[in-house]
């Protein structure tokens, strides 16, 4: 279905409408938003799917890749807890890998700024999306980003490593070659090594190229210095967090083996509280729970600003759809852009476009 069509505009701003319903303040965002911003988010990666642009006053520009960020920031500006905004219009995301991929496409979403009772949130959030979807055969699919990141920051290691493998909780083969690496599984590269023990390494560096100064280099030496020397995670924590990230089942199972871990592994200990008030909400709500898929490592290649709860539901597999809407937890999100004040906050899309095409396939 063109993103131009009258059919998809008409289905999208009923949805909408169904969120305003829900109490949503109908918002929106600028096409071209501060590409620093995005920037200083994601990093150089976001390039890699968003089309930038020039200008003269205003700087490097990005076509908006998606509404969330400028959603966040409007609300840390004016906006004051509870408050819950719905929003309708295209983003833009380039495509290196798949040329029948949109570029552009509609989405309409749903962001809930409420702290007094986050488990409740999320599952308001979840149970919206899920009523809209509720005539089209989909599979829901529903993660925990937070259990992990606990996990992680409480690894007895030094912070370092535990910095390094948050920033790539996103990115599994890196987390995973990380843990090998910290947990002395696999060995560190010879090339390293004789750099290492070079009383002077920057002694015999040829003359430097590219962006990093010479006191760049240096420090970064002596931090490959520092993990060196540093003792590897324990074969019990390397073991526990495998354990985690292997955790795939129905939630109510899934809870009943994070607990088992949690005994072993007691960071996780409140996310895993966390899930379990999740759960109840979402059963209050309607969902059957016992029926809902849950996985530990779901969202981790695709959902980087989310630090909690996330969803997602997607049509046949044989159709070769992306998720037809996806949604979570971005607590810390509203911090960072908050200038360090935070709130809570939670939200989910559609993209209607591909509601059509698995409407059409039944």
């Amino acid at each position: 279905m063109s993103t131009n069509s009258q059919a998809l505009w008409t289905r999208a701003r009923a949805y909408q409408d169904k969120f305003a319903a829900l109490g949503a303040v109908v918002t929106d965002a600028d096409v071209l938003q501060p590409a620093g911003t995005l920037l200083d988010l994601y990093g150089e990666d976001i390039r890699a799917r968003a089309f930038t642009t020039h200008d003269a006053l205003r700087g490097e520009l990005m076509m908006r890749p998606d509404f969330t960020v400028p959603i966040v920031q409007q609300h840390m500006a004016v906006g004051a807890e509870p408050a819950r905004y719905t929003y309708v219009g295209k983003v833009f995301r380039q495509q290196e890998q798949d040329e029948s991929r949109p570029t552009e496409y509609v989405q309409v979403g749903y962001e809930v700024f409420d702290g007094a009772d986050p488990a409740a949130a999320d599952a308001e959030v979840f149970a919206a999306i899920s009523e809209l979807l509720s005539d089209l055969p989909v599979t829901a699919s529903t993660g925990d980003i937070g259990i992990l990141r606990a996990a992680v920051q409480g690894l007895a290691t030094t912070e370092r490593r535990r910095a390094a493998l948050m920033r790539h909780l996103w990115r599994p083969r890196r987390f995973k070659a990380l843990l090998d690496r910290f947990g002395g599984r696999m060995p560190i590269p010879a090339s390293r090594t004789a750099l290492l023990e070079q009383a002077d390494p920057m002694a015999g560096m040829p003359p430097l190229l590219g962006l990093r100064t010479e006191s760049e280099i240096a420090l970064r030496i002596d931090a490959l210095r520092d993990d060196a020397s540093s003792d590897p995670i324990s074969n019990v924590e390397r073991d526990l967090m495998d354990a985690l990230l292997k955790v795939r089942e129905t939630a109510p199972n899934a809870l009943t083996a994070l607990r088992d871990i949690s005994v072993d592994l007691p960071s996780i200990g409140v996310a895993v509280d966390g899930l379990a008030k999740r759960l109840d909400a979402l059963a209050a709500r309607g969902i059957d729970v016992d029926a809902l898929p849950f996985e530990t490592s779901y969202g981790r290649t695709s959902m980087e600003y989310y630090d909690g709860f996330v969803f997602g539901f997607a049509a046949d597999a044989e159709l070769n759809l992306p998720p037809i809407a996806t949604g979570g937890r971005y607590d810390a999100l509203t911090t960072v852009l908050g200038g360090g004040t935070g709130v809570p906050a939670v939200g989910g899309v559609i993209r209607p476009d591909l509601v059509a095409i698995a409407e059409g396939a039944q």
